[in-house]
């Protein structure tokens, strides 16, 4: 009981310093202010009888301490919902399974105090996320990113060691099926059976090749930047390729529904206006119009903004999209001077865009200005005011300084769309019990009984890291007496020294974790990451955070086998489940129905403009990388053409892709 009233008085800690995301200052004074406080929550509790009580009223004591600071903190009551056509209802917890569409989507309460057209800010945000132009390169979008069901279709040059140099393949290699899994067993029933190939390499996604940044050029896509000398990396013979990140790339679709982002979840719930870390950090400001006219640099917080929290933060990373030095101020210089994806084709049949697309080439017939300010309030914009960024020095009108703001906001308004909840599955749980097959059904089986899968998996949203779970159980979890973020796990993919995930720091200094936040202990928080939404998941490999499972029964055999790495972290829902070939075989059947083929089609939501994406470095006949007359890597490029609302080709797997566009030898 001791150790349970310690998690409470911790997590009242954190209730009365300021919610779930308080800022760093909660580790010293603000506690002691508080203290008095947490002991008088402490005693009510405890003459309520309640910290006597066990799992079953862990939901009352969450209702109490709510009462006392506005938020629920703890929770371990699961939700429950079993297999069947119309069972179940939204949330999260262990079940709960349900249509999508009976899941309210998040919005930040005072979403009207910066957006006044919903409908501007939708064709703003669509419009950022696809321009080519706002990478320091001219070429790097965020869809470029995600350009294939909201995640990375590419196979060349994706490889990030994660650990210390390449040992094995390394920068330019062309992946192959072959290639996977990346921890490899002589039998994938028995995690005991002999190790065949083993590599801590990660499938990540390209971005940028290193350099630094020295300035907008007037007109142009293409920034002035110096290019770094060889990357100790992501260099062959001297001549850098594009860096690949070090964590695969999860899809954009349904992530509204996240109360976190980013696999370690540094993108926070509430968004400051500037980058990913909310109310951490303290010195994140934007430019509002006051009462004579004049700007003050304000604070702003929007909760349940994670997604633009998540949008700022690739822009100005040196190695996904920008040059090293460059902002987001900096993108606003140049993007509010040029065509809004003006090099790129728009459908006229575009269901965001359509109306905006130019009739006589590329790009839009509006600018990224107008939509600013058809999309956001005056008081964001309306200043003629030059402002300084106290941390580069360079000078900015009101709306590049605030440039952040809308794009952040305007890109989760849109993102806020992408919302696939159309599948096979939905109709099921809406009532079509012809919706699925016998195998699909028994996989449902599985996939709620041995597979054990809902443990983790949970709710219509099918991820416990959603923001109505961690609403209703508290952003703190556990499994045996041991702690951890709702909705993160160590399912030992890999060893947890490989990667911290959500055991990091943020940029000052303190635990990304909530848990590690509180201080309550014994945790196991180092090692996990935030669980994925399933649905498409047949369109999204590869798999997990390393993207090191290539095919769904790859990562069936995985969770069969209890993982690949006994972690001392591991979550204790991770264990031998000995499935069948046949449980296998149905299960993997199963999560095929969670696709919508909207997404698989690329209509309308998920319908695009023309994209041009780099997918390796071009090669000679020596192997040596083509470089051009400065000495620079020559890109094969991969055309992603338009689709308008009806759709297009159907994308391709990972598994069956080969990208085509310029010769990438002799």
């Amino acid at each position: 009981m001791r150790s349970r009233e310690r998690a409470f008085t911790a997590m009242i800690d954190v209730a009365a310093a300021g919610g779930l995301e308080a800022r760093p200052a909660l580790a010293a004074g603000i506690l002691l202010a508080n203290a008095e406080r947490r002991r008088s929550v402490l005693r009510r509790l405890r003459s309520l009888g309640i910290l006597c009580i066990s799992v079953v009223a862990t939901t009352l004591i969450a209702g109490v301490v709510s009462t006392f600071a506005g938020i629920p903190v703890f929770s371990s009551a699961r939700a429950s919902g079993g297999p069947g056509p119309g069972g179940g209802g939204g949330g999260g917890g262990d079940g709960g399974l349900a249509p999508l569409s009976t899941v309210p989507v998040p919005e930040p309460a005072n979403f009207a105090d910066f957006i006044r057209d919903r409908g501007a800010a939708i064709v703003l945000g669509k419009a950022l996320f696809w321009d080519m132009q706002a990478g320091s390169d001219g070429k790097t979008a965020c869809a470029t990113c995600h350009f294939s069901a909201g995640a990375d279709l590419r196979s060349r040059n994706q490889l990030n060691p994660r650990v210390g140099p390449f040992v094995v393949n390394g920068p330019n290699f062309q992946l192959s099926a072959a290639d996977f899994p990346t921890h490899r067993l002589a039998d994938p029933n028995n995690p005991a059976s002999a190790v065949l190939f083993d590599t801590d390499n990660v499938s990540g996604s390209q971005g940028v090749l290193p350099s630094n940044f020295v300035s907008i050029v007037p007109g142009s896509a293409v920034d002035n930047v110096i290019f770094d000398g060889p990357d100790p990396i992501f260099s062959i013979n001297g001549v850098n390729v594009r860096r690949s990140t070090g964590r695969n790339t999860p899809s954009n679709i349904n992530a509204v529904f996240n109360f976190r982002n980013f696999w370690d979840g540094r993108a926070q719930n509430d968004f400051n206006g500037v980058n990913p870390f909310g109310s951490r950090d303290p010195n994140a400001r934007v430019a509002q119009v006051n009462a004579a006219g004049g700007t003050d640099l304000v604070t702003v917080s929007l909760n349940n903004s994670s997604l633009a929290s998540q949008a700022v933060g690739p822009p100005g990373n040196d190695v996904e999209m920008s040059a090293a030095g460059r902002t987001l101020k900096d993108i606003g210089v140049k993007l509010l001077a040029l065509q809004p994806l003006g090099e790129q084709g728009v459908s006229a049949t575009d269901s965001v865009l359509g109306p905006f697309a130019s009739a006589s080439g590329p790009g839009l017939k509006t600018s990224y200005a107008d939509l600013i300010q058809q999309a956001f309030q005056p008081v964001w914009w309306n200043s003629t005011d030059i402002l300084t960024d106290p941390v580069t020095g360079r000078s900015y009108t009101m709306m590049e300084f605030n440039f952040s703001l809308f794009w952040g906001l305007a890109i989760q308004t849109w993102e806020a769309t992408l919302i696939s909840g159309q599948s096979r599955f939905d109709r099921f749980m809406g009532g079509d019990s012809t919706a699925l097959s016998d195998l699909e059904k028994s996989g449902f089986s599985v996939f709620g009984g041995k597979g054990r899968c809902n443990k983790c998996h949970g709710g219509a949203e099918m991820t416990n890291a959603s923001v109505a779970n961690v609403n209703g159980r508290g952003p703190v979890d556990s499994e045996d007496g041991r702690f951890f973020d709702t909705g993160f796990t160590n399912n030992g993919v890999r060893p947890t020294a490989s990667d911290p995930g959500n055991g990091g720091t943020d940029p000052f200094g303190n635990p990304l974790s909530i848990t590690r936040l509180t201080g309550v202990t014994p945790e196991i928080v180092q090692g996990t990451f935030k669980v994925p939404g399933l649905r498409n998941i047949e369109l999204t490999a590869p798999y997990f955070h390393n993207g090191g499972e290539l095919t769904l029964r790859q990562v069936v055999d995985f969770y069969s086998r209890g993982g690949d790495f006994a972690n001392a972290e591991l979550n204790p829902n991770i264990r031998n489940l000995g499935l069948s070939d046949s449980d296998k075989d149905a299960l993997v059947a199963f999560l095929k129905s969670l696709t919508d083929e909207r997404v698989r089609a690329q209509a309308a939501p998920f319908d695009h403009p023309q994209l041009f994406v780099p997918v390796g470095e071009q090669t000679n006949p020596d192997g040596s990388i083509k470089t051009d007359a400065n000495g620079v890597a020559v890109d094969c490029i991969l055309e992603v053409p338009t689709t308008g609302a009806a759709g297009g080709a159907p994308l391709p797997t990972f598994e069956s892709f080969q990208f085509t566009g310029p010769p990438c030898s002799g």
